[in-house]
């Protein structure tokens, strides 16, 4: 436990679930488009943050997110104008997503000819669990530094990867690692979580690797 887990983060907004923890949703999209502004975001609320989005500011912390702005940042405020300047299209709307925690986003975005999906929920003080990605079910916190590797379900793609970590960069220690997929031989996705800062050439080596489609890097949030 930290001292965050005790008095809450330092925010912008009334609620640490509904604004804080929304800007830390809205910024693993951020970090999944490396940075980059999307040209259209449709967001998707469920539970309580369907049904007071506009109040506690959610709206306006999702796409503050999304742009790349922290949970302290007083740009929140004007997160809906902002993202107009910027040309990005922006929706929401309210809907029962199933099984999904009460505080729960589902973000879709394009940006040239891509589109994915983040969907990650608000559990309380700011804190956040990302539990889809692009139809995949993952499961982290933001609370460590994260690598995304997605990947072909082929034989030998996990060995390689940590192989890679071990022998190249032994510096590295993985704290936690998972693996979902969509189907056997279909779409996959490696989720590790590393102790440390990983060294600039890593996620450029894991995409040189062979069935390796893109390598995504995650900085604790």
């Amino acid at each position: 436990m930290n001292i965050f887990d005790i008095i809450g983060p330092v925010m912008i907004g009334p609620s640490s679930s509904h604004t804080a923890g929304a800007v830390r949703i809205g910024r693993v999209v951020n970090k999944v488009l490396d940075g980059k502004n999307p040209d259209k975001v449709e967001i998707t609320l469920s539970g309580s943050f369907a049904q007071t989005y506009k109040g506690h500011g959610t709206d306006r912390a999702l796409l503050a997110g999304i742009m790349g702005f922290h949970s302290y940042s007083p740009e929140i405020r004007d997160a809906l104008t902002i993202a107009k300047e910027r040309n990005i299209d922006y929706s929401f709307r309210c809907e029962n997503i199933r099984d999904a925690h009460p505080n729960t986003a589902s973000i879709k975005f394009y940006t040239g000819n891509e589109e994915g999906v983040v969907q990650g929920a608000s559990v309380g003080g700011g804190n956040i669990i990302v539990d889809m990605i692009n139809g995949m079910k993952v499961s982290f916190t933001g609370e460590n530094n994260t690598l995304l590797v997605i990947h072909k379900d082929r034989p030998g793609v996990i060995s390689n990867v940590t192989n890679l970590m071990h022998f190249k960069h032994e510096e590295l220690n993985i704290a936690n690692f998972r693996l979902s997929r969509q189907k056997k031989g279909g779409d996959a996705i490696m989720i590790i979580e590393i102790d440390n800062m990983p060294p600039s050439d890593l996620i450029g080596e894991l995409r040189e690797l062979e069935n390796v489609t893109n390598a995504l890097f995650i900085r604790k949030l």
